[in-house]
């Protein structure tokens, strides 16, 4: 059987929900928040918990934690989903705490997705955070910095909360198989090879790793070993490799840094990572079409037309088989020699347009289409480089005569 009878009241209830820790004690990873002796259990026992952002993947713990807090804290707990609710549900609920606080008790108001609340929305939660009406603990896996408001940002602390390791979804998954009230009941076992199968599927997400294991039992009800076959049987195919924007761009960073770096597996590594999660092969190629001009520049210049037929490659062919041009190409950007100077050429071009006045353009550089510019000179002087006297033509404004901006540096053969 699945789970004992007696427990009917919660038996439909998914086994991630029902195996939810019900206090800080018994959730599992997280330590920086569960540690007795962090700031946040010495709030606790001090009875004045504050306002914080959760933030981390799916299945990490956030829901959990803040439900654990508001018990462990005996103050009433509200909450929102920033998806479904807006900002007259806020309002019902400050009315309630108002009233709570009339009466000496606190409530916390937990907000999940809290990133997807617009910036009016967030706003209206900051005078309820200021004078206490509300602690606030929003839950999100988008950046906060990026996400946040910086105004209430600044009210609350932030939390970077990571996936679960191995360690930890192996203890999550001992809990399941023998917790008789909540789990299945000793009922089943795992072998070896489904639980590291489970492991890789569950990528250190709880919930994903609980649902699975709710699916292979499922279909099991007598109980006994579930077999790595089986439990591949429920699981179907393996999940992306990031479910947020913020790791999607952090992968993206690890793919032009390896490729900066020269290391061709780690590049390789990245590049199979975004393709699993998801991203758009379409994206990718522009971005190795700036690697190859920022990381490769001078030092190879046929780089920039390889990284371009990467971006045809995509287009002409499509998905999947267009990964395998982005593959080639990524390992040439990584084998290639290395340059900045053209790209920190830009960068102090910038700087000295930024710094001086918008000097003419020379007389002599300029073109003579019409009589009026002839008659102010415009083209006097001016010798073809290919002609005799033309490498003594200079291109800067006068005032900027001399000044070098693009200096040979990097890895290879640069060009002078």
């Amino acid at each position: 059987m699945l789970f004992d009878d007696t427990e009917r009241a919660g038996r439909f209830a998914p086994l991630a929900e029902r195996m939810r820790p019900r206090s800080l004690e018994e959730v599992v990873g997280q330590r920086e928040l569960t540690d007795p002796r962090g700031t946040l259990r010495r709030a606790l026992a001090e009875g004045v918990p504050h306002s914080m952002i959760l933030w981390g993947p799916p299945g990490c713990g956030k829901t959990t934690i803040a439900k654990a807090i508001a018990s462990e804290s005996a103050a009433a707990f509200e909450s929102l989903n920033a998806v479904t609710d807006g900002i007259g549900e806020l309002r019902k609920i400050v009315a309630r705490a108002s009233e709570r606080r009339n009466l000496g008790q606190r409530t916390l108001l937990f907000i999940d997705e809290i990133a997807r609340w617009s910036k009016s929305q967030q706003d209206a939660l900051l005078p309820h955070v200021e004078d206490g009406t509300i602690t606030l603990i929003g839950a999100t896996t988008e950046h906060p910095g990026h996400e946040i408001v910086r105004a209430l940002r600044s009210r609350l602390k932030i939390y970077p909360l990571t996936p679960l390791s191995d360690d930890d979804l192996r203890e999550v998954i001992a809990r399941a198989l023998a917790d008789r009230e909540r789990g299945l009941a000793g009922s089943y076992t795992l072998s070896e090879p489904a639980v590291a199968r489970l492991l890789l599927h569950a990528d250190g997400d709880a919930r994903s790793l609980l649902n699975a294991l709710q699916d292979a039992a499922t279909t099991m009800p007598d109980g006994g070993e579930i077999d790595e076959p089986h439990l591949v049987g429920a699981l179907g195919s393996r999940p992306g490799t990031y479910s947020a924007k913020d790791e999607y761009y952090a992968i993206i960073s690890a793919l032009i840094k390896s490729i900066r770096g020269s290391d061709t597996d780690a590049s390789l590594y990245w590049l199979a990572r975004l393709k699993h999660g998801g991203a758009d092969p379409k994206v990718v190629a522009r971005r190795l079409i700036v690697a190859a001009g920022e990381e490769i520049g001078t030092a190879a210049p046929g780089a920039i037309a390889v990284a371009n037929s990467a971006f045809d490659a995509v287009e002409r062919v499509g998905a999947p088989e267009c990964w395998i041009p982005l593959a080639a190409v990524t390992s040439y950007l990584a084998q290639s020699p290395k340059s900045w100077a053209a790209y920190h050429g830009l960068k102090a071009a910038e700087a000295l347009v930024e710094s001086t006045p918008a000097y003419p353009v020379p007389a002599q550089l300029r073109n003579a289409s019409t009589t009026v510019d002839a008659q102010l000179g415009h083209g006097q002087g001016y010798v073809h480089a290919s002609q005799p006297g033309g490498d003594r033509i200079t291109f800067m404004p006068d005032a900027l005569r001399g000044t070098r901006l693009y200096r040979p540096s990097g890895s290879g053969r640069d060009l002078a």
